[in-house]
């Protein structure tokens, strides 16, 4: 992986990086030292070495089991518990489905659509199918919705005991609903670490099960990962050290106004990594009414709907662009004699090639009207190189929240919208809330 920042060097105040560049020692400290604030949740610092082969075996003998079994595996679960596989599994899936003998992945627990649940429903009548339920403490309303409906429908369709070997708890070590009912009914478990939170939890467990039951190599995404631990610790000098670089210059960007960051992809397969991104950083940094607000576009689809506001709006914002060096498959461009669409100069051409230009005409377009330009490149779309991308960005966004004075690992406005939901539904132990919501309405 390799970091650009020569795009963005120019819009930020020289002093500014500069101060921000030698306090990234310090902050990059507090993760290694675990005296910063939100020191419990620090499992995932350095969670990609203490992985072994034998857990990893372990994952993988499970993952077999689900994959010889059902035809369509469901992962229940939400945010990171959910955001973190899906990005890997959407990045090295096949686009349309076409996954040759792998089971089919799908994700629920993630909403509370009714339809969707209803789709979801459709989908499975007459599948073999299997489900993850990943839930610390198994009352976090969406996911335990879900698996309510997907374990009565599977306990209908095979039986209470058949169920109990295709249904997989990935949750707390011993207290919570969904400990308590995996050790009822005696699923499989596997333990999601007290000391990481949900958004860091991709190369845990949660994350893990699910990539092996979609046929992708979760050694080498480990090992991706392992590497870029070392590749970012507290003894790699500011200048070889692209979590600390990133950190700073975007915490620089955003004390000279720029408020919004927008991660950029021109490979379509990327798209829920951007959304996984956009969890990790806003849960983290959003707070204390400070925080780079992160947003995402799909390029070239989102050139024609975002790109003029880009190109030309407030200039609040500076992008983030992940590049992928390589294409995993070839396409050329053919020939057409008669050549209404004026495209012949593309023949015999890869569409990739196309691509690489539309993204550096892109960059080259948005510097020269005013936005700041970084630069992330993989050199392929592969289960190594997603695993550096993803211990990357969680280790710049722990420094990068340090900088920026708040503590990354906690989330207390998340539970704002759950008060008044649950009072709206009467919840028992909500009266007073529910009163008081309701006198509010009658307002």
């Amino acid at each position: 992986m390799k970091l650009n920042l020569e795009n963005a060097a120019s819009f930020a105040c020289a002093d500014k990086l500069a101060k921000l560049a030698a306090e990234t020692a310090a902050a990059n400290e507090l993760l290694e030292s675990g005296k910063g604030a939100g020191n419990d949740f620090l499992g995932w610092v350095h969670l990609p070495s203490s992985i072994t082969d034998e857990f990893l075996a372990e994952v993988q003998a499970t993952a077999n089991l689900l994959r010889e079994t059902a035809e369509i595996i469901v992962v229940a679960g939400i945010g990171g518990s959910y955001l973190g596989p899906r990005a890997v599994n959407e990045a090295l899936d096949h686009t349309f489905g076409l996954n040759g003998n792998n089971p089919r992945v799908v994700y629920a627990g993630n909403n509370i659509g009714e339809d969707y649940l209803a789709d979801l429903m459709e989908l499975l009548e007459g599948k073999t199918f299997a489900i993850i339920n990943i839930s610390k403490s198994g009352t976090t309303t969406e996911t335990a919705l879900a698996f309510r409906l997907l374990k009565t429908k599977l306990e209908a369709t095979v039986g209470k005991e058949a169920a109990r070997e295709l249904i997989v708890a990935v949750t707390d070590k011993e207290k919570g609903a969904a400990r308590k009912l995996a050790t009822k009914e005696g699923y499989k478990t596997f333990v999601i670490p007290d000391n990481v939170g949900g958004r860091f939890s991709v190369l845990t467990p949660v994350g893990l099960l699910a990539i092996a039951c979609a046929g992708h190599d979760i050694k080498a995404l480990v090992k991706g990962a392992q590497d870029m631990e070392k590749a970012t610790g507290v003894d790699v000098p500011y200048d070889q050290n692209p979590a600390c670089q990133y950190a700073a210059m975007r915490n620089a960007l955003y004390q000279d106004g720029k408020k919004i960051e927008i991660l950029v992809n021109f490979q379509p397969k990327l798209h829920y990594m951007m959304e996984w991104w956009k969890q990790l950083f806003g849960e983290s940094e959003g707070k204390d009414l400070k925080g780079i607000y992160p947003a995402s576009v799909d390029f070239t689809t989102d050139l024609h709907s975002m790109g003029q506001w880009i190109q030309e709006g407030e200039r609040t914002i500076f992008e983030t662009v992940v590049s992928v060096e390589k294409a995993n498959k070839t396409v050329l461009f053919p020939h057409d004699e008669e050549n209404l669409d004026g495209l012949n100069f593309l023949a015999g051409k890869r569409v990739d090639e196309v691509n690489k230009m539309a993204e550096l005409g892109t960059r080259l377009a948005h510097v020269d009207g005013g936005v700041p330009n970084m630069l992330v490149t993989i050199p392929v779309l592969d289960e190594y190189n997603l695993g550096q991308l993803i211990y990357f960005f969680e280790r710049a966004c722990g420094v990068s929240g340090y900088l920026l004075g708040v503590n990354p690992f906690n989330q207390p406005g998340v539970e704002a919208y759950k008060k008044n939901m649950f009072a709206l539904l009467n919840k028992p132990g909500y009266e007073a809330e529910s009163a008081a919501i309701l006198a509010r309405l009658n307002k």
